[in-house]
Formats: structure tokens, sequence, C-alpha cells
């Protein structure tokens, strides 16, 4: 584990390389950008919806903070929290993809990456719609990589889920 890891967090690419696996198959340069130069970071002002989804396997903790508008849309999205590259990856890019979006299309956008890792053929306009996302794809050959790829998809749904409507509305899955 390198020095700079947190307690309990391992580096992923210390675990691809005990498994023989080079973290270049994974880990492409939009994983390692949004990685090194998270987007949207930080707390959220005037958050209305939020959820935390944690992972105890590995240590991986995100928090998906959200405002939405009167009629629905994500107005802002933010993430905090801590752990591998690929769970803080995800993150960003998930609240670089929900902005704009009415939240019943963030749900549904939520529900593509799952199929994403599920292995559900998806079809090509689906798959180009993710954009960027597909990058997460990778992670979809290691088990034990889907749920810190898939763990702030996770919190967004707990977001947007109608009990957690309005502040403060911060669950734990």
């Amino acid at each position: 584990m390198g020095r700079d890891t947190p307690r309990g967090i391992a580096r992923a690419a210390d675990c691809f390389q005990r498994g023989g696996v080079e973290p270049n198959d994974l880990y492409q340069e939009i994983i390692l950008d949004h990685s090194r130069h998270p987007r949207h970071r930080g707390a959220c002002p005037g958050a209305t919806h939020g959820a935390q989804a944690e992972n105890p396997n590995c240590g991986d903790e995100v928090a998906v903070h959200l405002r939405l508008s009167p009629e629905g849309r994500v107005e802002e999205a933010t993430f905090t929290g801590q752990g591998c590259a690929l769970s803080q990856a995800s993150a960003s890019l998930l609240t670089a993809k929900v902005c704009g979006l009415t939240a019943a299309e963030a749900l549904a956008k939520a529900r593509q990456v799952e199929r994403l890792f599920g292995g559900a053929a998806l079809s090509e306009a689906e798959l180009e719609a993710l954009g960027d996302l597909r990058a997460l794809e990778g992670a979809a050959q290691f088990p034990q990589r889907v749920r810190c790829a898939t763990l702030a998809w996770q919190a967004l749904e707990q977001a947007l889920a109608p009990k957690s409507a309005g502040a403060g509305g911060t669950r734990t899955p």
C-alpha cells in the first residue's frame, strides 16, 4: 500500500498488480484524469437531496449531493468521500453527467450504468449516450471492482428515492 493511501484503503493499482493485471487495462486516461482532477467534488450549497454509500470490503465511501430545481431538474451535483481511484473517478463522472438532467433522466442513466456492469447488452445508441461513462466499462471484467465503480451510482439512486427528498435526507445503504 502506498504511503499516501489512507489506512484501510488499498490503491487500486496495487490490487491489480497483485492479481497480475496491468492497471492500464482498466484505467484509461479518462479514469485517471477524473481521479486526479475530480469534477464537482465538495459540498453542494442548498442541497435538496443526498445519500451516502459505503463499501465495507475496501473502505470506499461516496456521498452524492444534489440540488434539484422545483421542476425536478438537477441544477448541481457534487460528491464527497474517499476511496480508490475507480470509485472517485466514477463519482466525478456521475456529477458531470447528471447536471441538467431531470431526476427521472438521472435515474435512467444510473440504470444504464448498472446494466453496463451487469453484462446486459446495450444498444449502440445507449452506449453512445453514455459518453465518457463508457470508460468505466472495463471494471466489469473484475467483479471485485464493480462495487467500487457503482458506489456513487447507488448513492444517486438512493438520493433520488422518494424517501430522501428534502434537505438533510442523506441515508446510508
